[in-house]
């Protein structure tokens, strides 16, 4: 699978750069590298340029997707992990500027509803498969509706605590 991932940008982006090859929890994995490339790009980048960075790997993340589910049979493959990667940019870049304390809850909670799916997050999960354009948006659209319902419990726990 290695070799698979230099195959096509697609598959590089589509797997974290390797982060979804790893053979325990890849979704975490994924989201764990997502955090730490949030990190390193946030001591070059702007908020306003990580928010464009953000706008752009939307669409390239779908296409990446697309792109490599096809490749590997379709569905959604759990070594994809762009959709965790996008989605929990989102996250981070909403609650900018956030201390560690409240990154690590709100990456906790967002693995939580990623691998559990509640309500919205299982109907997302479900509405959107199949081959082309659906399918890739389907392994996007789960995460971020995850990352939504992340983002509402973060506002109201920093509501609370704040």
């Amino acid at each position: 699978m290695p070799v698979f991932m230099f195959t096509h940008v697609a598959h590089l982006i589509a797997l974290g750069c390797g982060a979804g090859l790893s053979r325990v929890a890849p979704g975490t994995m994924g989201t764990l590298w997502a955090w730490l490339a949030w990190w390193a790009l946030g001591l070059w980048l702007s908020p306003a340029a990580l928010g464009w960075l953000l706008l752009a790997a939307l669409p390239v993340g779908w296409w990446a997707s697309r792109v490599t589910a096809r490749a590997l049979g379709g569905g959604d493959p759990g070594c994809i992990v762009i959709d965790e990667i996008v989605a929990f940019w989102l996250v981070l870049w909403l609650l900018l500027p956030a201390g560690l304390w409240t990154q690590f809850v709100a990456f906790a909670l967002f693995r939580l509803f990623d691998a559990w799916k509640p309500g919205p997050v299982r109907w997302a999960d479900q509405a959107f498969h199949g081959d082309g354009w659906r399918g890739a948006f389907g392994i996007m659209i789960d995460d971020l509706v995850a990352a939504a319902l992340t983002l509402l419990v973060m506002a109201l726990w920093l509501r609370v605590w704040a």
